[in-house]
């Protein structure tokens, strides 16, 4: 049976592994040329962190948390949307071993119905890394667009922006 609930402090650690499980398969496997360094994997882990400013979901199957996602609220600290009023979807992962399966569905399904009829926000901003071809077509076939002037450019990682409008 497959729930989509909200996080808990119990789910933390199993959260965190299936982050930084998640991306080192799906860039291994898409993108070689990424390395998920210490820091970016202490990032992904701290989901403590991530649930005081944002609202962290949780997909289980058969009762064990198997994937997650993370929306924050429009203003929230660290929000990366440039739509105004609009929330920010982050950290999607599935655990590798359950990846293709259609478990991203659901978690995208209830943060979207979060976003569109509880926050009631006109949007949802969300970044892409640039290259990963397979991670925005998940995303345009649910309806997002491409939005350029969102894009974000670091030193390490270049960001395509798109957005969905409700």
């Amino acid at each position: 049976m497959i729930v989509v609930r909200e996080a808990r402090p119990e789910d933390d650690a199993a959260v965190g592994e299936i982050l930084v499980s998640g991306y080192l398969t799906a860039y291994a496997r898409k993108m070689p040329e990424v390395v998920v360094g210490e820091e970016r994997r202490r990032t992904l882990r701290d989901v403590a962190g991530k649930r005081r400013i944002a609202t962290v979901l949780v997909v289980e199957v058969d009762g064990r948390v198997k994937g997650t996602v993370a929306i924050f609220k429009p203003g929230a600290e660290t929000s990366e949307a440039w739509v105004p009023g609009a929330a920010d979807l982050r950290h999607l992962a599935v655990d590798p071993a359950l990846q293709g399966q259609g478990l991203a569905a659901p978690l995208l399904d209830e943060a979207e119905r979060i976003a569109r009829e509880v926050w009631r926000v006109p949007a949802i901003c969300l970044h892409v890394r640039r290259g990963n071809a397979g991670v925005a077509r998940l995303y345009q076939r649910r309806g997002y667009l491409r939005s350029p002037e969102g894009d974000l450019e670091y030193p390490e990682v270049e960001l395509d922006a798109y957005v969905l409008k409700f």
